[in-house]
């Protein structure tokens, strides 16, 4: 079992900034991905960006391209995401996730979840 437990949502104007955090209980195989996703109310659940073990990250949101970063300290086992120039739109409960293996953008690839941390950008 891994446990992820997310930090750092809140509430922020538009272009502001804020830092999530995802702290992993244990890996269970080096090679891991730890991934960003988000649901807004209404809509489905959205990869945002991922990141490898290895080092190798991805972006799933062309909105989030130039705006959000997505980083990892493996010996922390914890997952980053630095979100600058906030936007109403990226509103959303926000999630981390993990899985064994490469990366994937489709929350049904993932096995384990947080809990989410909510974000909510005012205009």
């Amino acid at each position: 079992q891994v446990q992820l437990v997310e930090s750092g949502g809140g509430s922020v104007q538009a272009g502001g900034s804020l830092r999530l955090s995802c702290a992993a209980s244990r890996f269970t195989y080096v090679s891991n991905c730890m991934a960003w996703f988000r649901q807004a109310p209404g809509k489905e659940r959205e990869g945002v960006a991922s990141s490898h073990y290895g080092g190798s990250s991805a972006y799933y949101i062309d909105s989030v391209k130039g705006r959000f970063t997505v980083s990892r300290d493996n010996a922390k086992k914890t997952l980053y995401l630095q979100m600058n120039n906030l936007k109403p739109e990226d509103t959303a409960m926000y999630y981390c996730a993990y899985r064994v293996g490469i990366c994937y953008s489709e929350a049904s690839s993932y096995n384990y979840w947080g809990q989410g941390t909510q974000v909510t950008v005012s205009s």
